[in-house]
């Protein structure tokens, strides 16, 4: 649907009994609108399916779905069936779907509000969002919302350090499976949180955890999961979020586009939730006051020399052809004697860039909770470095001063050298941070 500004409604009684308070929403020919139950006093929401020129059949398939579903289903979290109305006007036919109003705010509504969510309070409504969907998809048949998404999400009022109450709304777009068998499916759901199946008309109780996933990703980056670079039906939010590993490796697989790659029930996505919030709680307990092992310091170290070295030799070499006979001096002489300055240098930098790695990475990324983050301390360490001792290297290996006429070719090659060497510096603390997250998840794993 698409949301309105609420707006007065002209007929503000509704089959004498309810009294309309505002528009909540309009889409060709279906209104959502706020009521007073006369009878009851109470708040209602009532869904009207109005029967003009914008109709069509598969409107009213899943609005009488939506209200057959809801009569079965009783959940404190989901709207409750509370009556279903013929009306007739002068005008057109209408039905009219009665149900329980639930206050509270859209997740839609905080992200348009431009706040993100962390990591614990994503884990909060995930794990009562997977609870409600457990009772949904046990159900004989199983019953699989097909829609779920940020504006479908409501929280309610907060209590202590709980985000609140977690409700699931709009079953407009419900399915039970028992109604796949033998009929034609109509293809329903939001791009960017449908999964690949849904696509093709297949429904299953796991599509849901693909969309919970998705939805997961939104609340994190504040970014429509559709905006996010894809590749198979797969968005890559890695790079946007500061997730530890282990988080990671399980929204990973609820937005797995295979089926049988990903969860295969809600319950066994919760399980999993709850062990990894668990084994967190006792990781953090135990590595509370534990120093990180030498093995990742001596490792980042002797692997940042490594690579730092390789990188000299090369360079040195390459600068010593390019620069040094520009300015006088023979061309293997130059690419001896850069590759030797280069090692030497590279043995330097990569020893400095290493310790001070190994610094951060003891005091700031162990445990490592925060991967994106730690990439991007590794590279940009990495560059600063390189680019700056290519600018020393430069002032090493120059023989002579510099006339007017080499100045603008010796500048370009150096600025050349000095933008490669960064290249070099971003590649080594990418390959570094790569190395310490798989010792991460290894750990984890264990």
């Amino acid at each position: 649907m698409v949301d309105e500004a609420p707006k007065a409604v002209p007929e503000n009684l509704l089959h004498a009994r309810y009294q309309i308070q505002q528009q909540l929403a309009n889409h060709a020919g279906r209104e959502t609108l706020l009521a007073t139950d006369l009878k009851t006093a109470k708040p209602v929401v009532i869904k009207l399916l109005t029967f003009d020129r914008s109709f069509e059949w598969d409107d009213l398939k899943l609005f009488e779905r939506e209200a057959n579903t809801l009569k079965t289903l009783s959940h404190p979290c989901i709207p409750s069936h509370l009556d279903f109305l013929e009306i007739e006007s002068p005008d057109a036919k209408q039905l009219a779907l009665v149900q329980t109003y639930i206050l509270g705010r859209s997740l839609e509504d905080y992200l348009q509000a431009g706040r993100t969510f962390t990591e614990p309070e994503i884990k909060e409504l995930l794990k009562s969002l997977l609870q409600i969907l457990v009772y949904l998809h046990e159900r004989q048949p199983p019953v699989v919302h097909r829609d779920i998404k940020p504006s479908n999400i409501l929280l309610g009022d907060r209590s202590g350090n709980s985000i609140g109450q977690v409700n699931l709304v709009d079953f407009g777009s419900v399915q039970t499976l028992a109604i796949q068998e033998g009929r034609t499916v109509t293809v329903v759901g939001t791009y960017g949180y449908m999964p690949p199946e849904q696509f093709g008309g297949r429904t299953v109780p796991a599509s849901d955890l693909y969309s919970v996933g998705a939805t997961a990703i939104a609340l994190a980056t504040g970014k429509h999961p559709a905006d996010l670079p894809q590749q198979d039906f797969r968005p890559h939010f890695e790079a946007f979020v500061q997730f530890t590993p282990a988080f990671t490796s399980w929204l990973q697989q609820m937005i797995e586009p295979r089926l049988d790659r990903r969860f295969s029930s809600a319950q066994s996505a919760l399980q999993a939730l709850e062990q990894l919030q668990q084994w967190h709680h006792a990781n953090l307990v135990q590595h509370a006051k534990k120093a990180p092992p030498f093995d990742y310091t001596g490792n980042i170290i002797a692997r940042s020399i490594a690579l730092g070295s390789v990188s000299g030799l090369l360079c040195g070499a390459l600068f010593g052809i390019s620069i040094m006979p520009r300015v006088g001096s023979d061309q293997g002489i130059g690419a001896i004697f850069g590759a030797i300055v280069g090692i030497i240098a590279g043995l330097i930098l990569g020893s400095v860039n290493g310790v001070l790695l190994s610094r951060i990475t003891a005091h700031f990324f162990y445990p490592l909770r925060s991967v994106g983050l730690y990439r991007w301390t590794a590279r940009l360490l990495g560059i600063f470095l390189g680019s700056g001792g290519m600018v020393l290297y430069f002032l090493i290996l120059k023989e002579g001063p510099i006339t007017r006429t080499t100045s603008m070719i010796v500048g370009s090659s150096l600025g050349t050298a000095i933008i490669l060497a960064g290249v070099i510096g971003a590649f080594v603390g990418q390959c570094l941070a790569q190395w310490y997250e798989q010792q991460a998840v290894a750990e984890e794993d264990e």
